[in-house]
């Protein structure tokens, strides 16, 4: 019943433009409904029977975009909006690879590997994370600086536009910041060109930046918890988004700067703090990991993200980018249904290269490393337990392995209705589960660094 009912909130949801997670909450006020069902859990007849009442009782317009009486004219952004929505926001999709793949923690390690060919300045390390996520990649990265580091200050920037992500960072933070009080956090919503100087580009956006210092009183993680805590108004009121109507990619409101660090050690980060209007970028460690979409042409991927980044590199900085590279059982999956599919469009060669073109004469300030595929391609795999990969596979287990893999492929929600209107997706996941005995991606990294005598 469950698969079943899968399907149908699928194709109405599919039609109506509405998220999952709302229809949950108006069908059965519940915003996790199919979210659980994704993993295999199951409903109680009175809620299936709920959901296809809510189903059949909306008008023919809401639930098959189809006109009841004269037509209406979606608005322009509106329609550019949904054209170009972008796999990538689906925040059920991507919580749920989250948590039942490894990619954020063979991330960090990967990244990891990097600090021991930095050369840190005063007054500070200086770390850039471009597009910060749930924060465990950032986690894990100061974990191990701490470790190599122990005594150094660290001036972290974390670029992060979704709300629920700077919320899932800043509850992992305590923790970082009594371990290691010299730290400097900066959470910011700004573009990639913007964000590691900390300055918006244009006038209008100028005048409208939010910026709030959060000095952190007492010496427990306890104390630092609940000072974080009291920012969600803050957060809620300033951390707000929209859509583009050129991209059709989240775009901030008008742009903020989160300063946190410890009142004790105040004094000691004196020329560490950034200040409005003062700020510079000079960074030690540049992290990229999956900061564009696989499917973006190449010049995007190097003029609008790659490029800048590059630029923000101190003398003797790194910036490590790490992206899906395909030729894994996942993609065997996305090809059984969607024969010859490849949204891995450009490896790191053709990336390198189109960013040393993009940087001109400021190219020969850099080395542009490739690196052999036993060092630059690793692999992270979907958690499972070897009970699970038998004769008969569960639901959950199904249904996890068929969302990492769309999610990787970032498969966009209208050609899925199909495939999972078939039912073909599960025997499909199933077989390439059974011959591999579970599932794993690959992802490829490259590194640009900025020559030490290049200041």
């Amino acid at each position: 019943m469950s698969e079943a009912l899968l399907r149908d909130i699928a194709e109405f949801c599919r039609q109506a433009g509405m998220a999952e997670s709302t229809f949950g909450r108006r069908a059965v006020n519940d915003g996790k409904l199919v979210s659980r069902l994704r993993l295999g859990g199951r409903v109680t007849t009175e809620t299936a029977d709920r959901v296809h009442a809510f189903i059949a009782a909306k008008p023919q317009s809401e639930g098959t975009n189809l006109p009841v009486a004269s037509p209406v004219v979606a608005p322009p952004v509106a329609e550019r909006a949904a054209r170009n929505f972008r796999f990538y926001d689906n925040r059920q999709k991507y919580l749920l690879f989250v948590t039942t793949c490894g990619e954020k923690w063979a991330v960090a390690q990967r990244v990891s590997m990097e600090l021991g060919n930095i050369h840190p300045r005063p007054p500070a390390l200086r770390l850039f994370d471009a597009g910060t996520g749930d924060g465990t990649v950032l986690t894990r990265t100061m974990r191990a600086m701490h470790h190599r580091f122990p005594t150094m200050p660290f001036y972290i920037v974390a670029k992060e536009i979704s709300l629920e992500d700077v919320r899932l960072t800043l509850e992992k933070m305590p923790d970082r910041l009594f371990e290691h009080p010299a730290t400097v956090l900066v959470m910011t919503n700004m573009y990639y060109a913007e964000a590691p100087w900390l300055t918006p580009h244009s006038v209008t956006a100028a005048t409208s930046l939010v910026w709030h210092d959060l000095s952190l009183a007492g010496n427990t993680a306890h104390d630092f918890e609940e000072q974080i805590g009291d920012l969600q108004e803050f957060l809620g009121k300033n951390w707000q988004a929209r859509v583009s109507a050129r991209s059709g990619n989240p775009v901030y409101e008008k742009p903020v700067v989160l300063v946190i660090y410890r009142e004790d050690h105040k004094f000691l980060l004196d020329q560490v703090r950034p200040r409005r209007g003062s700020t510079h970028a000079d960074y030690d460690l540049v992290i990229a990991s999956q900061p564009y979409r696989a499917r973006a042409p190449l010049e995007f991927k190097t003029r609008r993200i790659i490029a800048p980044l590059a630029r923000s590199l101190a003398p003797g900085g790194r910036l490590i980018a790490i992206h899906s590279y395909g030729h894994d059982p996942g993609l065997e999956i996305i090809r059984l249904i969607w024969p010859g599919e490849n949204p891995f469009t450009t490896d790191r060669h053709a990336l390198l290269r189109a960013a040393k073109t993009e940087l001109g004469n400021f190219a020969r300030a850099f080395n542009f490393g490739a690196y052999a595929d036993a060092r630059s391609v690793f692999r992270y795999d979907m958690h499972t337990l070897p009970t699970e990969i038998s004769e008969t596979i569960g639901t959950s287990t199904l249904f996890a392995a068929w969302n990492a893999a769309v999610y990787v492929a970032q498969i966009e929600d209208e050609r899925l209705s199909g495939a999972i209107s078939s039912g073909a997706y599960l025997d499909a996941t199933k077989e390439v589960l059974r011959k591999y005995g579970g599932l794993w991606f690959w992802d490829e990294s490259y590194v640009i660094s900025r020559k030490r005598d290049s200041g």
